[in-house]
């Protein structure tokens, strides 16, 4: 298994490091396109569509995302799409972690193909907004959501006592979501510490909220952001549950699927162009 996620992460690697720093950006469009594709797939089958309609989601989503770019919104979209799309994250992500595993399978199974078809586009479209604000701002937006994976893993196992959503991730405590935050905290200040120390163009999003909205209002977005994370691993954690599935796919081996890999950054990525559109 060990072995299987290291030449997993390796090849991902390869496609991703040349994509993210070429100078056209459809190379980095076209690779998270063939993702979120492959995410529409699992999604379908995650709510019991099978045969020939899960492959058929996927190529909806890859429809809908093509409309978009068509539309120009792969390169700027505006604000009221990052908006609506946080604000029904948040909505709509409370509501269901609320209700749990039990009630999901009840939802009509359109309104819960629906969901999918058009949160994936809408996620990748950020995709391609934050790589048109360059680099910096993508590769902050990522690690946002990696340091806060990673603190809260540790944190959890050290600290954790007091269970976050024990229906759907027993695994996951409020300590860890809090250690989460504090990782995400000294992330963001040393990457502005380094950004102005070193002379380096400042247009990570950690710069952005600092000098945008001050000191009280960053810690207050990356808070927000942190909590939408958590909300995105959670929802596909209830979903898997609810279909009674370890992962979301075995398309990435020793990784599971790609749902499983970019959870957390659905609706991050749209909620971070919201702010960024401040």
């Amino acid at each position: 298994m060990l072995i299987q996620r290291i030449i997993t992460a390796l090849v991902l690697l390869a496609l991703l490091l040349p994509a993210l720093v070429a100078s056209s950006p459809w190379p980095f469009a076209l690779l998270t396109l063939a993702l979120i594709g492959a995410g529409g797939w699992e999604w379908a089958r995650l709510n019991g569509i099978h045969g020939w309609r899960a492959p058929t989601t996927g190529g909806v989503v890859v429809a809908l995302c093509a409309l978009g770019a068509m539309a120009g919104w792969s390169a700027h979209a505006p604000a009221w799409v990052w908006w609506t799309a946080t604000v029904c994250w948040g909505v709509g992500g409370t509501l269901g972690l609320r209700s749990g595993p039990q009630a999901w399978p009840h939802l009509p199974r359109g309104a819960r193909w629906l969901i999918g078809v058009l949160v994936l586009p809408a996620a990748w479209l950020a995709f391609c907004n934050a790589r048109g604000l360059g680099l910096n701002f993508l590769l902050s937006a990522l690690c946002l959501v990696w340091m806060s994976d990673i603190a809260a893993y540790f944190g959890g196992k050290t600290w954790g006592r007091r269970k976050l959503a024990v229906t759907i991730s027993p695994g996951k405590t409020w300590e860890g979501a809090w250690t989460g935050l504090i990782g995400v905290g000294l992330l963001a200040l040393a990457w502005v510490a380094v950004e102005h120390g070193t002379g380096a163009a400042a247009t990570s999003l950690f710069d952005r909220l600092w000098f945008g909205l001050g000191g009280l209002g960053a810690v207050l977005a990356l808070a927000a952001l942190v909590a939408l994370g958590i909300m995105g691993d959670l929802l596909e954690s209830l979903a898997k549950r609810a279909a009674g599935m370890k992962d979301s796919s075995g398309l990435l081996p020793g990784h599971g699927g790609v749902l499983d890999r970019v959870d957390a950054l659905l609706p991050v990525l749209p909620a971070v162009m919201a702010l960024a559109s401040l």
